[in-house]
């Protein structure tokens, strides 16, 4: 199986092309792959406890729901440290399985073979 990472830039400010990249995933972890979602900029939020609630995109499952069904399936998230400190999102804030990780964790995994998927 593959190793993918979703990566993301919106939260509540587009909770349309929040949307797509954790759908994706969901459907990734569900078909077996290994499989983490990049956040960075407004998406950092979405790793958060309640950072996810109220995102919804007409007609679109809540960016909640499928936050859940990633990592009730065994999927993680990465938030961008860069994209954190400005917005005072330390590890207390944190959902189980979301993670506050630095641009050398991303160049590692795609250097040692997993493969990034952008959907924008």
């Amino acid at each position: 199986m593959a190793r993918l990472l979703f990566m993301t830039s919106h939260g509540a400010d587009d909770p349309e092309r929040a949307t797509v990249p954790f759908n994706a995933a969901c459907a990734a972890v569900v078909s077996g792959h290994t499989v983490t979602v990049v956040c960075t900029a407004d998406a950092v939020h979405l790793g958060t406890r309640g950072g996810a609630a109220g995102v919804v995109a007409p007609g679109m499952t809540p960016v909640a729901e499928l936050v859940d069904a990633l990592l009730d399936g065994g999927g993680s998230i990465w938030l961008c440290s860069a994209c954190t400190g400005p917005r005072g999102i330390t590890d207390e804030d944190l959902l189980d399985g979301a993670s506050i990780v630095g641009a050398a964790s991303v160049v590692e995994e795609i250097t040692s073979g997993a493969t990034s998927v952008t959907l924008t």
